[in-house]
């Protein structure tokens, strides 16, 4: 009964969330550079003011038990939401598959590690970009997206859907998961990197005070 009322709150949630970064996405392929980092926003504002459930919104508050049922729910909703949206936006707006490949390519390049240290990057905007916004402080979350992108940071859903919408011969190949994982992997550890480093900060101010 639990995970059943999990899956009907958090998972529509998260896969509204999963269409609405792809929004950014594509006018990001569409409009590209600095005008399509900014635009992206729109999708990240959506999220935050719908309260919808997006991976990289909610891996950096993770504390209660339970909390990781929820955040894997997440992550699925969130693919399924861009699985939905690359089938629309590839058949709608076929111009859009050239630049995702190539995202695609690039991320192939780099490799898993690259990526990775990326995805923390982004993982450590994006709840930091959040945080503020939770309390009526939108301005760092309209600077925040931009500032990803342009820095090239790995932001995982956004690939989610960069990836779907690349030809099957591309995203069928092996590495393509090894790296969308290290992606997932990078954004949590971002994600929770300024709680981490409060912790240790606290228990090291604890120690020395004993």
């Amino acid at each position: 009964m639990k995970h059943l009322q999990l899956f009907s709150s958090v998972l529509p949630l998260a896969l509204l969330a999963g269409i609405c970064i792809s929004i950014g996405c594509v006018v990001n392929l569409r409009v590209g550079g600095v005008a399509g980092a900014v635009l992206f926003a729109f999708g990240l504002t959506t999220v935050v003011y719908y309260g919808l459930k997006l991976y990289t919104g909610t891996a950096g508050f993770i504390r209660r038990h339970g909390d990781w049922a929820m955040l894997a729910m997440v992550l699925v909703g969130n693919i399924v939401g861009c699985l939905l949206s690359a089938c629309l936006i590839s058949y709608a707006q076929p111009d859009c598959i050239e630049p995702a490949s190539q995202i695609l390519l690039g991320r192939l390049a780099k490799g898993p590690w690259a990526c990775f240290l990326l995805a923390i990057g982004c993982g450590f905007i994006m709840t930091t970009a959040v945080e503020f916004a939770r309390k009526g402080k939108m301005l760092p979350l309209l600077l925040g997206v931009p500032v990803f992108i342009l820095c090239g940071f790995a932001h995982s859903i956004a690939d989610a859907f960069y990836f779907l919408v690349s030809p099957a011969e591309l995203l069928l190949q092996p590495s393509v998961l090894v790296v969308y994982v290290a992606e997932v992997l990078g954004n949590f550890v971002g994600c929770n990197l300024y709680r981490w480093v409060l912790l240790f900060h606290f228990a090291s101010e604890n120690q020395a005070a004993e």
